[in-house]
Parts: C-alpha cells; sequence; structure tokens
C-alpha cells in the first residue's frame, strides 16, 4: 500500500466547524479532492458512580436533528491535557467528578483531523451544578450499566466507539 501524495489543502470555511478542500494524487496517477472536517482533539468519558450507574448527557445533536443519550466530553482547549479536558468536560457538563484513567485514543472519522483521548471516570459523584457553554442545553441522565450496553448497540450515541473501548478496558463488554 502507497500513501497518497498531498498536492495542495485549502480552507473553505471558518466557523463552528472548519473545513478543508485536499488534494491528492493516488497511486494511479490521478488527482481527487477530498472536503476534511477540520477538527482539534476531544475527550469523552465513561463517567461511573460509585453505585455502578454510568452519567451520560441528553441533549439535541443538529445533525441528525435528535435528542441523543451521550458520554459526556468535548474539545482540549489550547495548553490544556486531554486529561485536564476530561476533567473539566465532565465538572461542567454533569456537575460529576471522579478517578480517571486514560482508555486509548480513536479516530473520529475517515474525513476528520480529530483524534479522542478516551477515559473512564470512576467512584463518580455530584460536587456542583453544571456550568454549561451558551449553545449547551443538557440534561444529566444515570443509566444502569446493562442498560448502556443495550444502549451501545442502538447507536443512538455519538460516541459508540469510546463507549465500547471504555467498557472493553474494564473487562465489562
Amino acid at each position: 500500500m502507497i500513501p497518497w501524495k498531498k498536492i495542495k489543502e485549502e480552507s473553505l470555511r471558518t466557523g463552528y466547524r472548519k473545513l478543508l478542500k485536499k488534494t491528492f494524487e493516488l497511486p494511479d496517477g490521478k488527482t481527487a479532492e477530498f472536503d476534511i472536517k477540520h477538527e482539534g482533539p476531544a475527550v469523552c468519558i465513561l463517567a461511573i458512580t460509585k453505585n455502578n450507574k454510568v452519567v451520560l448527557t441528553k441533549q439535541f445533536r443538529p445533525g441528525p436533528e435528535k435528542i441523543l443519550l451521550e458520554m459526556p466530553g468535548g474539545g482540549v482547549d489550547q495548553y490544556e491535557s486531554s486529561l485536564e479536558a476530561a476533567k473539566r468536560e465532565l465538572l461542567e457538563e454533569t456537575g460529576y467528578t471522579g478517578d480517571f484513567e486514560f482508555v486509548g485514543t480513536c479516530l473520529e472519522c475517515a474525513y476528520s483531523t480529530m483524534i479522542r483521548y478516551n477515559f473512564i471516570a470512576k467512584n463518580c459523584e455530584k460536587v456542583q451544578k453544571q456550568e454549561l457553554d451558551a449553545y449547551e442545553f443538557i440534561e444529566v441522565v444515570e443509566m444502569s450499566l446493562d442498560d448502556f450496553r443495550k444502549h451501545l448497540k442502538t447507536g443512538e450515541l455519538t460516541d459508540v466507539d469510546s463507549g465500547y473501548l471504555c467498557l472493553d478496558s474494564l473487562n465489562m463488554l
């Protein structure tokens, strides 16, 4: 397998989501253009309470235009470690904190630059009110591990891969 040669890269749009147009020379000598989501690193947290409940966020998602139950997470700020971001995002979105353990990374998709850092937070407990961003309207939901495994199988959350990666790390699949 030969990696493709990038010939050109240009910014298509700026705003909440940034896109790149990348032009590659393919192994057969032809060229092709691809629209790529230009995204920074992110974190995702499988938060488990002392009572073995999974802490999830319930919120409207504009892509699928649905209310989804998802694992807490978000972007890593500049000069912030992925662990610092995970602790901050869990606290801001849910008001919970816990004992954090890094599990591993995964890619967002084949057409994104994002790398997602996955964490497990054990022994979680609520320590403060949510501190939501202006565009976040989140309801916190606690779900049993059995129900969370069933929820993962529905595909009705954006971080299915992170959920399975974290549960596998805990030998809880």
